[in-house]
């Protein structure tokens, strides 16, 4: 649309990816959001997990603007990648509580300042530590997006669920039989260029 906000539309972008990322757990059990799809152990309620701190982080203290929010596994003595998974003392509501704080603590910031206002990330280098809201909302949007791919390939791994949210699959309307002969079709065509001398 001519004429657009600039802010409105980066906040819509990211509360639309928001919204996808936390789809993906509807419907599964406490295993199934926690278990492990990849050798590097993604799985889809670390990545809520992950992106919570991300917007905790970037719209609070980058901004002076801390949540109160406690993120132990960024704390001093934490194993790396601590927030990339849920201990079994963390259960689906503690981490989807958090993410939706973090979306009111992020959207409170959005909506105080202006796409100019200047901020610090401290564990970025000192030549590009200085951000603006926009950057950094440009940030949050990528990094949301990116997990949110992932949390639909894991999602997909699980139960053969697809799609960018429940009402628009965003999938085109063929059936399951139509699916098959496609990925089939294409496991031919990659064992062709394979055997094809380079």
């Amino acid at each position: 649309m001519l004429g657009s906000d600039p802010k409105a539309d980066l906040h819509r972008y990211l509360r639309t990816a928001r919204e996808a990322l936390l789809w993906k757990l509807d419907g599964l059990s406490e295993y199934d959001i926690r278990r492990p799809m990849t050798p590097t152990g993604t799985n889809l309620l670390g990545l809520v997990k992950h992106v919570a701190s991300i917007e905790l982080e970037y719209f609070g203290d980058v901004f002076g603007r801390p949540s109160g929010e406690a993120l132990p596994w960024f704390g001093d003595g934490a194993e790396p990648n601590a927030d990339m998974w849920a201990t079994a003392d963390e259960s689906r509501e503690q981490i989807t509580g958090l993410y939706r704080r973090a979306w009111a603590h992020a959207d409170a910031t959005i909506d105080a300042l202006t796409l100019d206002s200047v901020g610090r990330v401290p564990w970025w280098p000192d030549d590009r530590s200085q951000v603006t809201l926009h950057r950094i909302m440009v940030h949050v949007i990528a990094e949301t997006q990116r997990h949110a791919g992932h949390a639909d390939i894991v999602r997909e791994l699980i139960d053969g669920i697809v799609g960018l949210r429940a009402d628009n699959t965003n999938m085109a309307p063929v059936d399951q039989a139509w699916w098959e002969d496609y990925r089939n079709r294409l496991e031919g065509v990659a064992r062709e260029a394979g055997d094809t001398p380079g």
